[in-house]
């Protein structure tokens, strides 16, 4: 499955540019890709929310970020599409009255929730959060935005790392990933 519709090049680059690699974090053999640097420097961090903000213009009506760095990102995004944006939480955080999902880890299960009432039935919404790898987190956020009434126009992700299975939760999901790994 192909990225539909793909997002500009420069973007990768400018991530790329802007990604750090700590080997071994935060356990032995695991490579953790840090967008630390990106988001440090804020000429390449407002250019890069210039261009997500270019590629989703007039295509949604609001922006919901995943819990926690899907916030950092959502926030600027949205403020320059000037709409709204939708918090998803993990289980507890926000007042009620909520709604939730329930999901399955590896090792037992997590919730993610939202208020009913920030989403506006028939709302066009993009999704966006810092990483795709095994999709259970925006899987079980994309049920949880359709309950409250959204249409998921979008959903666009920092970084992917394929062979996690994530996309394939995610069928017929227009995905865009501005970076893509080998999780292997």
């Amino acid at each position: 499955m192909t990225n539909r519709p793909t997002l500009p090049p420069e973007l990768t680059q400018l991530v790329m540019d802007h990604l750090r690699e700590v080997p071994d974090f935060p356990q032995p053999g695991v490579l953790f890709r840090d967008i630390t640097p990106l988001l440090a420097d804020g000429r390449a961090f407002g250019a890069f929310i210039e261009g997500l903000a270019a590629h989703y213009a007039g295509r949604v009506d609001a922006v919901a970020g995943l819990e926690s760095r899907g916030f950092i990102l959502a926030a600027p995004l949205a403020v320059r599409l000037g709409i709204g944006m939708i918090t998803v939480r993990k289980g507890g955080k926000l007042p009620g009255p909520v709604i939730g999902v329930d999901y399955t880890l590896e090792y037992g299960t997590a919730r993610m929730e939202v208020r009913p009432d920030t989403v506006v039935p028939g709302q066009r919404v993009l999704v966006i959060d810092d990483v795709l790898a095994t999709g259970g987190t925006a899987s079980a956020s994309i049920e949880l935005l359709e309950q409250a009434g959204a249409s998921i126009e979008a959903i666009c992700m920092l970084l992917e790392l394929t062979g996690l299975g994530g996309r394939e939760k995610l069928p017929g999901r227009p995905i865009d990933s501005v970076v893509t790994f080998d999780a292997a």
